[in-house]
C-alpha cells in the first residue's frame, strides 16, 4: 500500500495489478478497444504464472487473519469500500463507457448499483441454526470461510458483477483475487487499487491478463473456490478443472429467457418489455431473448412495441440520448453478424432493423447494429435455441397456455423467464411451470441483494446473492456438543 493511495484520488490513466497490497507492473502489457470509436484504451498488465503465484500466496497469507476478523469489522470495511467507489463515481462512469461501450446513463446506473449492492449484502447474516437443544446435547450448524476465492467476471457488466462477487466473498471471511475480462479490465483494476485503502494486504487483489489467466487461476491448488460468470462453454471448462480437485464452484452462465405476454397484459408494460429486450444491446444474461405474445393482442402489441423501439437511439455512449450501445468487442460483433446472416439465409420475417451491421462497423466505426426484430422464427432455429447476446429479438405468436409453456421450456438454458398478465392466478400458474432459476411476474431482470439468483439446466450451478449466496462462499459445519461424555451406540 502506498501513501498516495491513502491521501489522493486514484488516477485513471495508469493501470496496475494489485498484489499483496502493492501496485505491480508487468514486463509485457496489453490493451482493449473502445467499442464505439475503435480507439485504443490504455495499457494494462499482462500477468504471468509468477504473478498468479504471488497473488495466491498473498491471499493465502491473509486468509487466516481475515477469517478471524469479526463479522462487524468486515462489514464496516466493505461499506467503506462502497463509499470509496462512490467518491470516484464520475471516473468509473467515464471509464466504463470507454471500455464497455454502454451509454452514460447506464454506466451511472451500474456504478450506483455496484455500491448499493455491497451495502445491501452487508445487511445480511448467516445465523447459527440450532437443530437440537436438550439438557444432554446441543447440535447446531455454522458456516466457516472457504479460504481463497477466484472471482472471474465477464465484460457486459464488469463493475456490478464484480461487486456482486466481492462483497459476499469478503463478508463471509474469504480473501479474493479478481480476474476481469480481457475486454474490460480497467474499472476492475481501479476498484482493487481503491480497495487497498479499506482491506489488509492480500485480502482483495486483482490480476489483468489474456485468456491464459483464467485457466491458471482455476487450476491452482491453493485456490479454494471459483465464482465464475460467463458463457456455458467456458463454464463447463471451469467446472471440469475444478472437479479434479473437488474445488468449490459457483457458475452463473448464459440464458435464453422467455417472456410470455398474456392476452390481458397491461399495455403500460410494453415499454418495459422493450427496454428489457434491448438493454445493453441485448448483452445481459437475463434480458428477454424470446418474446411470446398472445394472438388476441398480437397485432396491437406489435404496433406499440415497434413505436417504442423507434425511440431507441443507437450510438456512442457519450452521445446524448443513446440507449442502444455497440456490441462490446470484436468477437461478439462477429457472433452477432453470424446470427443475422442466419436470419437472412433462413428467410425469417424481418419486422424492424437489419440483417447487416452499420456501414463501416468494425472498420471505420464502432461495433454497431440497429435493433432488430423478427417474427415467428422456427422453434428449432439457432435464433431460438441459442443465446444471441445482441440487439436481436424474436417475437412469437401463441394461443394455447400449455403449448407456450412447453415452448418456453424447450431450451437447454434455464436462467430467467417472465409472465405478463393482470390475472395474478394465471401468472402464478404459469410461473410455477417454467423451468428457470428466477421467474418474474410483470417484471423481468429485477435483481436484488437479498434474494438468490442462479440458473437451472446449463445456465449455472449454485446461487449468488441473498443468504444462499453467502452460504455458497462457506463450508457447512455441524457441532455436536455434550455436557457429559458419550457412552456410545
Amino acid at each position: 500500500m502506498t501513501s498516495e493511495l491513502d491521501s489522493a484520488a486514484v488516477d485513471f490513466n495508469t493501470f496496475y495489478n494489485v498484489i499483496d497490497g502493492k501496485l505491480c507492473s508487468t514486463a509485457e502489457t496489453r490493451f482493449s478497444i473502445n467499442p464505439s470509436t475503435l480507439e485504443k484504451n490504455p495499457d494494462v498488465p499482462l500477468s504471468t504464472p509468477e504473478d498468479v503465484e504471488k497473488a495466491v500466496q498473498g491471499a493465502r497469507n491473509a486468509a487466516e487473519s481475515w477469517a478471524q476478523t469479526p463479522w462487524l469489522d468486515r462489514k464496516k470495511a466493505i461499506e467503506a469500500f462502497a463509499g470509496a467507489i462512490e467518491a470516484q463515481a464520475d471516473d468509473f462512469v467515464r471509464m466504463l463507457v470507454k471500455e464497455q461501450g454502454k451509454p452514460l446513463f447506464a454506466a451511472k446506473q451500474e456504478v450506483g448499483i455496484a455500491s448499493w449492492f455491497m451495502r445491501g449484502i452487508c445487511q445480511l447474516t448467516i445465523p447459527e441454526e440450532v437443530i437440537e437443544k436438550t439438557t444432554e446435547r446441543r447440535v447446531f450448524t455454522r458456516h466457516t470461510p472457504l479460504g481463497v476465492v477466484a472471482a472471474i467476471v465477464p465484460w457486459n457488466f464488469p463493475m456490478t458483477l464484480a461487486c456482486m462477487k466481492i462483497a459476499p466473498v469478503l463478508l463471509t471471511g474469504n480473501t479474493v483475487i479478481l480476474k476481469p475480462s480481457p475486454f474490460t479490465p480497467y474499472c476492475n483494476l481501479k476498484m482493487a487499487e481503491i480497495g487497498q485503502r479499506c482491506f489488509p494486504p492480500g485480502v482483495f487483489q486483482a490480476l489483468s491478463g489474456d485468456n491464459n489467466l483464467g485457466p491458471w487461476l482455476t487450476a491452482h491448488p491453493d485456490i479454494d473456490m471459483v465464482s465464475f460468470t460467463g458463457s456455458v462453454a467456458t463454464g463447463k471448462k471451469v467446472m471440469e478443472t475444478c472437479s479434479k480437485m473437488l474445488k468449490r464452484v459457483v457458475l452463473e452462465l448464459g440464458g435464453n429467457d422467455a417472456a410470455i405476454v398474456c392476452a390481458d397484459v397491461d399495455p403500460s408494460a410494453i415499454p418495459t418489455i422493450a427496454v428489457m429486450s434491448f438493454i445493453n444491446a441485448g448483452q445481459m444474461c437475463c434480458c428477454i431473448k424470446r418474446l411470446y405474445v398472445h394472438e388476441a393482442i398480437y397485432d396491437s402489441f406489435m404496433a406499440t412495441f415497434l413505436e417504442v423501439l423507434e425511440q431507441f437511439k443507437t450510438g456512442d455512449g457519450f452521445d446524448e440520448g443513446v440507449f442502444v450501445p455497440p456490441v462490446a468487442n470484436a468477437p461478439q460483433f462477429e457472433r452477432v453478424r453470424e446470427v443475422l446472416a442466419g436470419i437472412e439465409e433462413a428467410n425469417i420475417k424481418l419486422t424492424a432493423g437489419s440483417t447487416k451491421p452499420w456501414p463501416g462497423a468494425g472498420e471505420t466505426t464502432g461495433y454497431f447494429f440497429t435493433p432488430t426484430v423478427v417474427e415467428n422464427p422456427p422453434e428449432d432455429s439457432s435464433l431460438m435455441t441459442e443465446e444471441q447476446f445482441g440487439p436481436i429479438l424474436p417475437i412469437i405468436r401463441w394461443s394455447d397456455e400449455d403449448d407456450v409453456i412447453k415452448r418456453a421450456n424447450n431450451t437447454r438454458f434455464g436462467l430467467g423467464a417472465s409472465v405478463w398478465t393482470r390475472d395474478m392466478e394465471q401468472g402464478s400458474r404459469i410461473s410455477k411451470k417454467l423451468q428457470a432459476g428466477t421467474v418474474w411476474v410483470n417484471s423481468h431482470g429485477e435483481l436484488g441483494y437479498n434474494y438468490p439468483f442462479g440458473g437451472h439446466k446449463e445456465s449455472g450451478l449454485g446461487a449468488e446473492w441473498g443468504v444462499d449466496g453467502l452460504k455458497a462462499c462457506c463450508n457447512l459445519q455441524t457441532i455436536v456438543s455434550r455436557s457429559n461424555p458419550w457412552s456410545g451406540f
